[in-house]
């Protein structure tokens, strides 16, 4: 193995910007591996991915936000370029890199109206920090103005468009997906109503709404994946107090799913691509609570008929273009999410009309991962000539 000829330094905040990374790092990997690439992140839960899907790099936990501890790391690892997924303002780390001469870009930056107003209350701090950067590439033209109001110079930005559409591949027939198909025994004949990245008290309005419906509808099966795994045991209660059968993913390696199985609890990180690519109605958390929502993109690339609640402010550009686009709906009040999932499945023309408009927007915006690479390259050292 030939030494490298520079780091790259990739940050990811948690597992959301971790999956962010993975075309990025899988193009680096492919088309400069003269690059030692060394990764960061900044919670347990972004840990535990970044360390099943990029064991072979150096992995560590962002250092805080200090001078001394900032200097600490750039010595430590002497990137020569620094990857942020999305954006988190760190003003030590982006002025250190600065005072170190290592360029900073952002990919798939996306600035809230919230953050915007937040930013803009340390106006001179938030542009000194803008000025250090030397390319953002913007999810939408919506966010780039955003950036712009801080402070960020027009030439360093370009609308890149949303990474993720191009990590939602749609691909139901990935093996990742056809074996947990298997795991699960599932049948042509059965309909997976999947509730993602949930928070409280979203798996008892679904739960609820399902027990409802599951006399009526005994082939529907219902997959719940809370986002947290520190609320894995509390759903896991909850289920269990249901009385219908039901299995989780934590024992797959101890107990067999019972055939009978009526909810299945994912409780396990990072697989949540995955368990989308088995269902046929869904369900988006983190829009009934406080979060702001969660990724949309993910199920309506497999043509999962998609719903989600009013709070949506973390994917309002993607939620606009889905919905004008007639591709998922949005429900005002947790009271209308057990008659939607209902007239989805008494309904299947709809569903399924409103399935393959989800996958047809999807194929349309996917791209943005060239159009980073290609702005990524001219920030970093030159590619080693090859000998003959």
């Amino acid at each position: 193995m030939s030494t490298p000829t520079a780091t790259v330094w990739l940050h990811a905040v948690s597992v959301g910007e971790v999956q962010v990374l993975r075309t990025l790092i899988e193009t680096l990997e492919s088309e400069r591996p003269d690059l030692q690439l060394v990764i960061s992140v900044s919670t347990d839960s972004g840990m535990d991915l970044a360390t099943k899907l990029y064991a072979k790099h150096p992995l560590f936990f962002t250092p805080f936000d200090f001078s001394w501890s900032i200097r600490r790391a750039l010595r430590a690892t002497h990137p020569t370029l620094i990857v942020l997924a999305e954006l988190e303002l760190w003003p030590n780390w982006l002025l250190q890199a600065e005072k170190a001469g290592c360029p900073v870009a952002v990919i798939n930056g996306r600035l809230s109206e919230s953050s915007l107003k937040g930013y803009s209350r340390i106006p001179y701090l938030v542009r000194r920090c803008m000025q250090t950067i030397d390319w953002v590439g913007a999810q939408s033209q919506t966010y780039g103005t955003r950036f712009e109001k801080l402070g960020l110079p027009s030439t360093r930005l370009t609308v890149t468009g949303n990474v993720k559409f191009d990590g939602a591949t749609g691909d139901r027939f990935a093996p990742e997906i056809t074996s947990r198909k298997e795991y699960l025994g599932l049948k042509d004949e059965h309909i997976v109503y999947l509730a993602g990245s949930t928070q409280a008290p979203e798996e008892s309005i679904v739960l609820g709404g399902f027990l409802e419906l599951s006399d009526r509808f005994p082939n529907l099966k219902l997959i719940l994946v809370p986002r947290h795994a520190e609320r894995f045991e509390a759903v896991a209660k909850l289920i269990e107090s249901s009385g219908l059968p039901w299995a989780r993913r934590s024992t797959s390696q101890t107990e067999e799913v019972p055939p009978n199985w009526r909810i299945f609890l994912a409780d396990s990180v990072g697989e949540l691509r995955w368990w989308w690519g088995l269902a046929q109605i869904g369900f988006v958390g983190g829009s009934f609570g406080d979060r702001g929502g969660q990724n949309m993109i993910e199920p309506c690339a497999y043509g999962v008929a998609t719903c989600f609640g009013p709070n949506t402010r973390n994917f309002s550009d993607i939620v606009k273009l889905l919905l004008e686009e007639k591709s998922c709906e949005q429900l005002e009040k947790p009271e209308e999410l057990r008659p939607w999932v209902e007239s989805m499945l008494v309904d299947s023309t709809r569903r399924e009309t409103m399935a393959q408009q989800a996958m047809l927007v999807c194929q349309r915006h996917r791209g943005a991962s060239q159009r980073t690479w290609d702005n990524l390259q001219r920030l970093l050292p030159a590619k080693p000539i090859s000998k003959p």
